[in-house]
């Protein structure tokens, strides 16, 4: 069965860091560009950041620019977010999505905007954060 499992959620301080985990099943992730999106309550969802399949190039909202970094381990099929100095506007349903290309997917995470074009998704893993 072809899935993506997205965890690593939970509640955190202001400030404080999480490690969010894409990890696949019934298929090989060095063959797919991997995004991150999320959305918050209320608000449309958006992309954060992305990670090609080929040279590794990565790409981010500015809105998490500086704070959030995204990786990619072939070898455990798995990517990760590493999301530091969260903000309470950090707060939201985080998901991660493959596509066979990063180009679109770029663009739409560099804009912040959602991106309809990938072809699996993870089920979502909730971030909060708040003191």
């Amino acid at each position: 069965q072809v899935q993506l499992v997205d965890s690593g959620g939970g509640l955190v301080q202001p400030g404080g860091s999480l490690r969010l985990s894409c990890a696949a099943s019934g298929f090989t992730l060095d063959y797919y560009a991997i995004g991150w999106f999320r959305q918050a309550p209320g608000k449309e969802r958006e992309g954060v950041s992305c990670i090609s399949r080929s040279d590794g190039s990565t790409y981010y909202a500015d809105s998490v620019k500086g704070r959030f970094t995204i990786s990619r381990d072939n070898a455990k099929n798995t990517v990760y977010l590493q999301m530091n100095s969260l903000k309470p506007e950090d707060t939201a349903v985080y998901y991660c999505a493959a596509t066979r290309s990063v180009r679109d997917l770029a663009a739409a995470v560099m804009a912040s905007r959602d991106y309809y074009g990938m072809d699996f998704w993870g089920k979502g893993t909730l971030v909060t954060v708040s003191s």
